[in-house]
């Protein structure tokens, strides 16, 4: 067996799993760093306090999730100073996320220097989408020069689900077609096609596609200008607006969907509102990848919300039992693994993410890659 460290590094906050093999050891989480009464005072600090609570001996990697490759990772690598120095360089697609994973990584090589440290990409399983389904009609001068393209994001979910849901069905991955749906705070859907990635609903950043729990989706580009010109609102307010006061939260008043099924059954007409437009968009990416796919064995639902929300599920791909997608209503309410009626032409999936384990499993991917150099 090998033990593998799995590390997701936030601005204020570290994220921990600890495999040996396929089996989580131990795992937490150190918050607040940096806050006052928070744990650590710094990146250094929650490194040290994690590496005093976890046995690593044998460790054979410490696999980082970052979440942006841009257009030079689309893989799994091995970090070096030149691969640090590349991260930092993408901080402008991603200066929410790739900071907090940076800061990770240093700590992580200085405390560990023996042990190879792994930059695992939530870009990198979409790097397969084709041009036509990566590029926006825009000037393509100023696309390249600014790395204006859909990139997309959840890669290790979209990569561990697609995968588990041909097990489930008894395919072979690379014979199957499937949609995935990550449905949670953040929420995105994958069209994947032999098990690679052909369209992906996030784009440059992760705010287009589903609506999500605070980010508004798919929008208009224009409502962005006609909020500057007109509302007068700033870069940063829109910005704020569309990533933090808008999705479920700027429809019905709640970003947790727990919530929001909570006030629709009583019958509020916000929360009703904001469900039906949730469910909506994913049905219209679910149209859309299945003309994309042209054959689809399976669509299977993820995440806190796909993994937990039968309702959602339900009215989701209510309408489509004439495209052979259907969902049994008893084998949905039990949760069950395939909660399609037997026989569907296409199955309906409930499956459990993993990204953890698909961040362990990357790294010593990563690894052999560059052994077999």
């Amino acid at each position: 067996m090998t033990r593998v460290l799995v590390l997701n590094s936030g601005s204020s906050s570290v994220r921990y799993r600890l495999f040996d093999g396929d089996e989580v050891v131990t795992k937490g989480h150190i918050e607040r760093i940096g806050e006052e009464g928070g744990e650590a005072a710094g990146h250094d600090e929650a490194l040290r306090i994690l590496m005093d609570r976890l046995d690593l001996t044998g460790l054979a990697a410490v696999g980082h999730r970052v979440v942006h490759g841009g257009e030079r990772f689309t893989a799994s690598t091995v970090v070096t100073d030149e691969v640090l120095a590349a991260i930092e360089e993408l901080v402008p697609l991603a200066p929410l996320h790739n900071p907090g994973a940076l800061a990770g990584l240093r700590v992580a090589r200085k405390l560990l220097p023996d042990v190879p440290q792994v930059a695992v990409f939530d870009t990198a399983f979409h790097a397969t989408i084709p041009p036509e389904g990566a590029l926006w009609a825009i000037d393509r001068e100023l696309a390249g020069r600014w790395g204006l393209r859909r990139y997309g994001f959840h890669g290790t979910s979209h990569a561990y689900v697609s995968r588990e849901t041909a097990r489930v069905i008894g395919k072979p991955a690379g014979e199957a077609n499937v949609i995935t749906l990550h449905l949670g705070n953040g929420a995105s859907a994958t069209a994947v096609r032999g098990g690679k990635s052909v369209a992906t609903s996030m784009g440059m950043t992760p705010l287009p596609g589903l609506v999500m729990g605070t980010r508004s989706g798919d929008i208009d580009p224009s409502l962005i200008f006609h909020l500057h010109r007109v509302a007068g609102l700033s870069i940063e307010e829109i910005e704020d607006v569309l990533t933090r006061r808008s999705g479920m939260l700027g429809l019905s008043g709640a970003n947790d969907m727990r919530t929001v099924l909570e006030r629709r059954e009583a019958g509020d007409a916000d929360a009703t509102l904001a469900f039906d437009v949730y469910c909506r968009r994913i049905r219209e990416y679910v149209g859309s990848y299945l003309a994309v796919l042209g054959r689809v064995d399976a669509i299977t639902f993820t995440a806190g919300v796909g993994e937990n929300a039968p309702l959602v599920r339900e009215h989701a791909l209510a309408g489509l039992e004439s495209l052979g997608i259907a969902v049994d209503p008893d084998r949905n309410a039990r949760h069950e693994r395939i909660i399609s009626p037997d026989g569907s032409p296409v199955t309906v999936c409930v499956v459990p993410t993993e990204e953890e384990l698909e961040i362990a499993s990357e790294a010593l991917r990563a690894l052999a890659r560059e052994e077999g150099h």
